[in-house]
């Protein structure tokens, strides 16, 4: 019988198997069978994405790019946002164009499309993939509702400088964590079928070491050997390549002096050959002609260099439609490459079911029924509340029932700016401001009272910086001293005060590096005049990025990191200030003590003169006037329960070749409400061909218990989990003893040592 069942298993995945084969050959032959009917131009055409300059409805045709998509030049368009318009625009080149071939329409779908969810650096805090991967799942939904098959997203470039403004964008300073998201990520944007019309195309971005820029200043330089890189920022790159993605956008900084968008040995080399990546290449907006700042030759010459590189598309540059041609007949290009380009282009476009049907995503009824729906937004609320990082609580939260409270602070009232950075198809004026959403939940048991207390910023042009894109906050033209005397008479007769204060929506993302991390000193001034009532207060702390918080920490009674949460911030920031959810982030990246420390992360190596006692401690490893610690580390968040570890349990202590360890702790929730916990598993290889890190995550689990409950936690080590390259870029482990660390972050842990022989 047994016998009997393998080989019907084995002749049903032999039919999966031919039957995917014969998929695949008919999707060649017919890419093959259009490739061989396309002219030079037209081929050149596909490989071309420009920005849409964006028409009014009924007016396709008189616009600047209607000419460019009837003479065959435009492969796709991005940042159109209606779903008439696509339509609009797709008739145009289906009806208009020699071989009706469809136009591919992408967009920065980067963390929701119009039900904004919290930003990147928020949503990697939840360390919750089931979560991030749904609302992946919900952004391509509305996405694709409205015409758009396309996203730019994820960012998984692996940052340890939060002066970096595209740190918002990111998953933090751990690749393993990040290289989880990508994968969840990936998946819930392109689902199991890119075919269906709810399921877009995901980019994975900036390909590659982006988020290593010198200085934390955008655009800059990055320089780094390859053993870091392969070891530390390659891998979330290539867990969105192993999860199937089916795009790769290249980045703006130079790899080992050749900037990406040119680079041959990251693009083909590594992507392609090393990592079978068989999708196509974008680059970033004008990537290739900026290759001529960088000293890479004219406009020819670098429109040639990418598409050597293996470059499919120019984003922008308009150089592989206008230079192309010319490099060809002189020999810097081949025709070979072009239609390899070409061909990629429109594999891509017949995945997603374009050529059997141009309208698919053009479906005016979904739009109007399937986008930022009360169950999507529900779902964002939930999300966003699983995002807040409790850094400190001195029994200040929750606030109970029947309280009186101050709600203080220029981000209270700022419905325009609860969607951060990088949203760019939300609806901002239907987003929902803390003090609705407290306003709201307290109802009649209980006062809010509201004051704005500050400006973001004493300099106009520095607030302006920051509110860009429809994120305005309306200056007061009080003085500051005025200001703050209203926040302390609305104060006065209140039980807590909860000061709303951070950073703008638009202080972090593309373009917004900031060489001073503190909170702006307008809201401190704010916030220590706060503090000096005596009462208790809770600083809500919105961010884009870690912020230099030594005084809050060292005097504020509690503090809530909510990041930029999204268009539910409001309601989902109540929840959690009121108890109705019990704040379980964690940290996915540390916050230095000062910026002088930057960069300063977990996953560090040791030196020859490792700080051994207490700091300072002279000629060895410190500085004179800080210590080495960051202010909090990487996978911190409190609770309002507390959990209890018990001691690490392992299988063995001594393991030969392939065995597996099974790690177990117990945990125990001995509080009076029910939380969740991530539970989060290290190591550390003592000694190793190369350096090896003083500690790396390799497991983690949120749990939820009850009051009172416990559970076992396990997690299982094989030696692939033990695997690094090694001064030869070979991917193995090596035998040798082991520090096998649980705790409930990086810093608090508990270890057991094992050996491993091969």
């Amino acid at each position: 019988m047994k016998k009997n069942l393998l080989l019907l298993a084995a002749l049903m995945m032999s039919v999966v198997a031919i039957s995917q084969t014969s998929k695949d050959t008919k999707r060649q032959k017919f890419v093959n069978d259009l490739l061989a009917k396309m002219t030079l131009e037209e081929k050149l055409g596909q490989l071309n994405l420009p920005a849409s300059s964006d028409f009014v409805t009924g007016a396709v045709s008189s616009s600047d790019i209607a000419q460019k998509v009837k003479d065959g030049k435009v492969g796709g368009v991005f940042n159109i946002r209606s779903v008439t318009k696509i339509k609009e625009l797709q008739e145009f080149a289906v009806n208009n164009t020699r071989l009706h071939i469809p136009l591919l329409f992408g967009m920065d779908v980067i963390h929701g499309y119009k039900t904004i969810f919290p930003i990147p650096l928020g949503m990697s805090a939840t360390w919750d993939m089931p979560l991030i991967e749904k609302s992946a799942r919900i952004a391509a939904s509305e996405a694709s509702a409205d015409g758009i098959q396309w996203t730019f997203s994820p960012m998984v470039d692996l940052t340890r400088d939060p002066r970096w403004g595209r740190t918002s964008e990111g998953n933090g300073e751990d690749a393993f964590l990040s290289s989880a998201i990508a994968k969840a990520m990936v998946h819930g944007y392109q689902g199991d079928d890119l075919s269906a019309p709810n399921t877009i195309i995901s980019c994975v971005k900036h390909y590659a070491l982006y988020g290593a820029a010198e200085g934390g200043r955008d655009y800059n330089t990055t320089d780094m050997s390859r053993v870091r890189m392969y070891n530390e920022y390659f891998p979330p790159y290539k867990a969105a390549v192993d999860a199937g993605v089916g795009s790769v956008m290249v980045s703006f900084n130079e790899i080992d002096g050749v900037p990406a968008s040119g680079n041959k040995w990251l693009v083909d080399d590594v992507l392609r050959k090393q990592w079978k990546f068989n999708g196509f290449v974008v680059s970033d907006y004008t990537g290739i002609p900026e290759m001529t700042n960088h000293g890479m030759g004219d406009f020819q010459a670098v429109n040639a260099l990418a598409l050597n590189a293996g470059v499919d598309m120019d984003m922008v540059g308009e150089g592989f439609l206008n230079t192309l041609k010319k490099s060809m007949g002189e020999g810097k290009v081949t025709l070979a490459q072009i239609n390899k380009a070409c061909e990629r282009i429109l594999l891509a476009k017949y995945d997603l079911g374009l050529f059997e049907d141009p309208y698919r995503y053009c479906n005016e009824q979904r739009s109007a029924t399937e986008v930022f729906t009360a169950s999507n937004r529900a779902e964002a609320r939930k999300i966003a509340s699983q995002s807040f990082v409790l850094l400190k609580n001195n029994n200040v939260l929750p606030i109970a029932a029947g309280k009186t409270i101050a709600l203080v602070g220029p981000l209270a009232d700022a419905k325009e700016n609860m969607t951060g950075t990088w949203s760019v198809g939300a609806e901002n004026s239907k987003s929902v401001s803390l003090l609705k959403g407290l306003t709201d939940a307290v109802g009649t048991n209980g006062k809010v009272v509201y004051a704005k207390g500050s400006n973001l910023e004493d300099d106009a042009e520095m607030q302006n910086r920051q509110t860009m894109f429809g994120k305005d906050i309306a200056r007061d033209n009080r003085s500051a001293d005025e200001m703050i005397k209203e926040a302390l008479a609305v104060s006065a007769n209140a039980d807590v005060i909860v000061a709303a204060i951070g950073e703008g929506a638009e202080s972090s993302g593309e373009s917004a590096s900031k060489s001073n991390i503190d909170i702006p000193e307008a809201q401190k001034r704010l916030l220590k005049a706060l503090v000096a009532t005596g009462k208790p207060v809770a600083l809500v702390l919105f961010n884009g990025r870690p912020l230099t918080l030594s005084w809050e920490k060292e005097n504020v009674p509690a503090i809530l990191d909510v990041w930029f949460a999204g268009s539910e911030a409001g309601d989902a920031i109540a929840d959690a200030l009121l108890g109705k959810v019990n704040p379980s982030g964690k940290l996915s990246m540390s916050f230095p003590q000062n910026v002088g420390q930057i960069p300063v992360y977990y996953n560090h190596k040791n030196t020859g003169r490792p700080l051994t006692g207490k700091w300072f401690s002279k000629f060895q490893s410190n500085y004179i006037d800080v210590s080495n610690e960051p202010l909090y580390p990487f996978g911190y968040g409190l609770s309002y329960t507390k959990f209890e570890y018990g001691d690490v349990k392992v299988s063995s202590n001594a393991l030969k070749g392939n065995q597996k360890l099974k790690v177990s702790v117990n945990v125990k929730n001995t509080g009076a409400v029910a939380g969740k916990e991530v539970v989060q598993l290290y190591i550390r290889d003592e000694v190793g061909s190369i350096t090896r890190p003083v500690q790396e995550l390799k497991g983690f689990d949120k749990i939820e218990l009850a009051p009172g409950e416990s559970k076992d936690v396990s997690f299982e080590i094989t030696p692939e989990l033990l695997k690094f390259y090694n001064g030869n870029l070979k991917f193995d482990w090596e035998a040798g003893d082991f520090q096998i660390m649980v705790g409930p972050n990086s810093k608090e842990v508990k270890t057991v040592k094992v050996t491993w022989s091969k």
